[in-house]
């Protein structure tokens, strides 16, 4: 039979470890992790580890290296290619789709962004993983002027490629002037400020 002692010692690591456990999964303290460093490194190994393998011959950016070549469509169907269409500026690409509340919710902050930035700063792209006529009708109703571009959702999507294969959305990444992967971020942005910080 256990000790007094070996009984409170096991109570009281069970309720340190329910504490932690509900101060992590606590949504709030969730969102403020993944808003740092630190939890975008941690979120991310856990959705890579949890990820399909990309199809083989599929190149996947990399913090760092160069964004793998692709040709995308801009929303009047013209083909764009990534990532010579983003040289000589540093560009935040906004992967996002219509059907997803928090994309939209961050949309009119990432246009104020685009806006302040003028034809100078740092451009905002979005890439929606969605039908291209969702996409017109909502980019119209809602104001939004910067360049989108269309991409079907699939095991080789621009998301996998731009280093994303869960497929989490939304999901941003900051290319350099000269194509290469500065950082990336999992999930939305609070505010236009925490899109200027993390701009940077």
């Amino acid at each position: 039979m256990p000790s007094n002692r070996a009984v409170l010692l096991v109570a009281l690591v069970a309720a340190v470890a329910g504490a932690a456990a509900s101060l992590f999964f606590e949504p709030t303290f969730a969102y403020r992790l993944a808003g740092t460093d630190i939890g975008q490194q941690v979120l991310g190994a856990s959705l890579k580890a949890r990820a399909p393998t990309p199809p083989a011959g599929v190149a996947i950016a990399e913090t760092g290296g160069i964004v793998p070549a692709m040709t995308l469509q801009d929303v009047a169907g013209n083909p764009v290619e990534l990532p010579r269409a983003w040289a000589g500026r540093t560009t935040l690409v906004n992967l996002w789709a219509t059907w997803c509340a928090p994309c939209l919710k961050e949309m009119p902050d990432l246009q104020r962004f685009a806006d302040e930035q003028g034809d100078n700063g740092v451009q905002v792209t979005g890439i929606a993983l969605d039908d291209a006529q969702a996409v017109r009708t909502f980019l119209r109703q809602h104001g939004i002027t910067y360049p989108v571009l269309v991409d079907a959702a699939g095991p080789a999507d621009a998301g996998v490629r731009l280093g994303n294969p869960a497929g989490v959305l939304p999901y941003s990444v900051l290319v350099s002037a000269d194509g290469r992967v500065l950082k990336t971020r999992i999930g939305p942005f609070n505010d236009g400020t925490d899109i200027a910080r993390w701009a940077r």
